[in-house]
């Protein structure tokens, strides 16, 4: 047998660390997830903000991929991308889009699924400036989801983009470049548990306009 495989068949972990409740649950979603971010933050894992975006083409081939979530309130869930890359066509073709987020210290994950619109003008250009300078260069310089011939030929684009604005020259943000905010339809909080018994706690609505409905889910 393919030792690997093995290795993977084999591989067992108890959830054990803590249960979830439905009256622990706060009523409004959006406030519980900010709830589990900032125990995500609490116990310092490496990049509680990763998270797998999974968006569907017009061939109906689903892609996932990681994004960092870089905002959250009451609208929504805030990541940026380049518009040009797979996922932004896709998001043009088919604004229904999914995050996943999975913290193994505290044996959570929690599934989002929703509508996906660009953020305006004025939000994306805050969020650009606020960024390092090199990523702000990389913005304009990387042809995201290009094929390009090597890694040569990409830092020969960032050398080029890096000549083209000097130390002290503003560097406009791509209108290539941009927010999205997905507005939750459907939100499921997992705990795990033992003997794969999982807590399984999902709050969905019919529409963006409709109220909350919480349910239990089998694991």
């Amino acid at each position: 047998m393919n030792p690997i495989h093995n290795s993977l068949a084999q591989m067992r972990k108890d959830y054990s660390s803590r249960m979830l409740r439905r009256e622990d649950l706060d009523a409004n979603p959006l406030k519980q997830f900010e709830l589990w971010m900032s125990e995500a933050i609490q116990v310092q894992m490496a990049e509680p903000h990763a998270c797998c975006l999974s968006t569907c083409g017009e061939d109906g081939q689903p892609e996932g991929r990681m994004v960092l979530l870089r905002g959250v309130d009451q609208r929504g869930m805030v990541f940026f991308t380049n518009y040009n890359s797979n996922k932004g066509r896709q998001l043009s073709e088919n604004p229904r889009a999914g995050l996943t987020f999975f913290w193994d210290v505290l044996e959570r994950q929690v599934r989002i699924a929703g509508v996906v619109s660009r953020l305006n003008d004025s939000e994306s250009d805050d969020y650009f400036q606020s960024r390092p300078r090199g990523s702000r260069i990389g913005a304009w310089a990387s042809p995201q989801s290009k094929i390009v011939e090597s890694r040569t030929e990409l830092n020969r684009l960032m050398e080029v983009t890096k000549s083209a604005y000097a130390e002290d020259t503003p560097i406009p943000r791509p209108e290539h470049w941009g927010g999205y905010r997905l507005q939750p339809i459907s939100i499921e909080f997992w705990q795990g548990r033992p003997s794969r018994l999982h807590d399984r706690l999902r709050y969905r609505r019919e529409s963006l306009d409709t109220e909350w409905i919480v349910e239990r889910l089998a694991p």
